[in-house]
């Protein structure tokens, strides 16, 4: 296995939500295992895994007598998660920081290991990005509403800190177009998680542009 394609004992974030890939992700940071770790990764450049929590809560919660042996609840999450790299960063008052991400490459996870102050670090898998797929014609209707939204975000002078996409749009390409409607539409974490775990983008929006149409949205 190359090492280009490792990464070795990359710190995890696991949270409630799925990153996928050119996605946007805005955190607050006060737990003291994060801190630490987002400053580095801030001062170094590094990314640093988000995943997707199966069990536990993003926040630690203490619970004396638990399996996972540390007096706090047990944490699980999935094995794939994505690559997040801080594009912004601000430290509002002392023990609180203020971050925006974007996603990157996605990962698998080899191995894992919960550090003794409840960081989790793994050795991951870097997988292959999507393929550049255009839109077919039988799926346009779903670039289309996209694009329409974020005409209709830009009209309402929306500002670039509170829009929820990243630039640059893609309404071309297919992976780009379903990627940023699993991340806006209120579907389960589990089926968001499944959708970016898919290899094919062009199955992806195939998928997502049926929930757009039974939700009538993509018309």
């Amino acid at each position: 296995m190359s090492d280009a394609l490792t990464l070795f004992s990359l710190p995890l974030f696991p949270l409630g939500t799925v990153l996928y890939p050119g996605g946007l992700l805005p955190l607050r940071i006060f737990e003291v295992r994060y801190l630490d770790m987002i400053g580095k990764c801030h001062k170094t450049g590094a990314p640093f895994g988000v995943v997707s929590l199966t069990e536990g809560s993003e926040v630690r919660k203490a619970e004396p007598g638990k399996p996972s042996g540390d007096g706090f609840a047990h944490e699980d999450f999935h094995a794939v998660g994505t690559l997040a790299t801080i594009t912004e960063f601000s430290v509002p008052q002392p023990g609180l920081m203020a971050i925006r991400c974007e996603g990157a490459q996605r990962f698998r996870i080899s191995n894992r290991e919960k550090l003794k102050h409840g960081l989790w670090i793994a050795d991951v898998t870097r997988l292959e990005d999507d393929m550049t797929v255009k839109v077919p014609d039988d799926l346009q209707a779903s670039a289309n509403a996209l694009g329409k939204l974020i005409k209709s975000l830009q009209q309402r002078d929306v500002s670039n800190d509170q829009m929820p996409l990243v630039p640059p749009y893609r309404l071309d390409d297919c992976g780009w177009v379903a990627n940023r409607w699993c991340e806006l539409l209120p579907i389960p974490l589990e089926l968001k998680q499944r959708l970016m775990e898919l290899e094919n983008p062009l199955v992806r929006l195939e998928l997502i542009s049926d929930i757009l149409e039974r939700t009538g949205i993509s018309l």
